[in-house]
């Protein structure tokens, strides 16, 4: 069940890394939500297009990537409370904490794949239904290169730093849902700590996996 879970979950990301990239926050902050995801995705785009080391899967490149560039543009607690759903209240911090590093530790090695196959995509969007009010809304997108168009949306929230990604949707599937649903199972067959362990173990595979690549 988990390696069925991951597949389906590498499938989503590499729609998702396309246009998880940044903008400075002084930027977003005036910067409208469907904006704001255009400029991402044009920034990352094009850096995947020529940066040689994201094309070859670097992990260190991307994971410096990430934390200094992307992850300051979502909300990954609220991401990570909401695929943990209901035992989220019943974790204590440092509980809470493992499980946003392991987490984060592997979203960010299906990143390097998914970047890796970044070439000649192009990206549609459609228009935005939202109130000024709006605290909350969803930005749609369809990724197109070779094959059949992508689905790819993104759920934002309006927060005193500006609006920040806390969810995204590739082919009608919500990606913490799609988390929620596999973490669950685990936690109810092995309870929280079980479910770090799992993650943890995965992401020590992954990671033997990429030095190996290095090495060859």
């Amino acid at each position: 069940m988990f390696k069925r879970w991951m597949s389906v979950v590498n499938r989503v990301l590499l729609a998702v890394s396309i246009v998880s990239a940044p903008l400075l926050a002084s930027a977003q902050q005036a910067t409208a939500p469907d904006e704001l995801v255009k400029q991402l995705s044009t920034q990352v785009l094009e850096t995947a297009k020529r940066d040689k080391g994201l094309q070859s899967g670097d992990v260190a490149k991307l994971t410096a990537l990430v934390n200094t560039v992307i992850m300051p543009h979502v909300n990954f607690e609220r991401m990570t409370a909401s695929a943990v759903g209901k035992y989220w209240r019943q974790a204590n911090p440092q509980q809470k904490q493992r499980l946003q590093d392991e987490f984060k530790a592997l979203l960010v090695h299906t990143y390097a794949g998914a970047l890796s196959q970044v070439k000649d995509q192009t990206i549609e969007y459609r228009p935005m239904r939202s109130k000024p009010e709006d605290t909350e809304v969803v930005v749609r997108s369809f990724v197109r290169g070779k094959g059949d168009p992508v689905q790819l949306d993104y759920r934002l929230e309006k927060s005193v730093d500006g609006w920040k990604i806390y969810d995204v949707n590739v082919l009608g599937a919500w990606l913490v849902e799609n988390y929620r649903n596999s973490f669950s199972q685990e936690i109810s067959a092995s309870g929280i700590d079980g479910l770090i362990a799992k993650l943890s173990e995965r992401n020590k595979t992954n990671a033997g996996s990429a030095s190996g690549a290095a090495k060859g």
